[in-house]
């Protein structure tokens, strides 16, 4: 088993639509800033990105309760996807993660004036992701 365990801000608002069953699925990006000191004694920061499922209930409840920016601590299984390019006939993959479980992160929750959805403590998460220099993330 693939158990990957990630702690990152969400890239974009989760996106929840259904199988022809009736299943929800909510799709979303995660990204996860990683930071390192080199042998030289530089300070390195690397943002690295997934694609996330989150299934059934779990979906539903990340689709009304986070957005884009909104910080996540998520535990899933490694998927592969793999299709045929039907530009170019070639095969192509990629690794997304089924979510198994999360929790919030980050600051107060609070209600927005619609009251479905939850707004974060944290900024918005910019397109790479980065929070400013001199802030950890969390």
């Amino acid at each position: 088993m693939n158990l990957v365990i990630l702690k990152g801000y969400i890239t974009r608002d989760p996106e929840l639509r259904y199988t022809p069953n009736g299943t929800p699925i909510a799709g979303f990006g995660l990204a996860v800033n990683e930071r390192w000191t080199d042998k030289e004694g530089n300070k390195m920061e690397r943002v690295n990105f997934f694609d996330i499922e989150a299934w059934a209930k779990r979906g539903e409840t990340i689709a009304q309760w986070f957005k884009k920016g909104s910080p996540i601590l998520i535990t899933g299984k490694l998927k592969q996807d793999t299709w045929d390019d039907k530009e170019t006939g070639q095969k192509r993959s990629k690794i997304k993660v089924t979510l198994d479980s999360f929790e919030f992160c980050g600051g107060k929750q609070e209600r927005s004036e619609g009251g479905s959805r939850a707004e974060s403590a944290q900024p918005d998460a910019q397109s790479d992701a980065a929070q400013p220099d001199g802030e950890e993330p969390f």
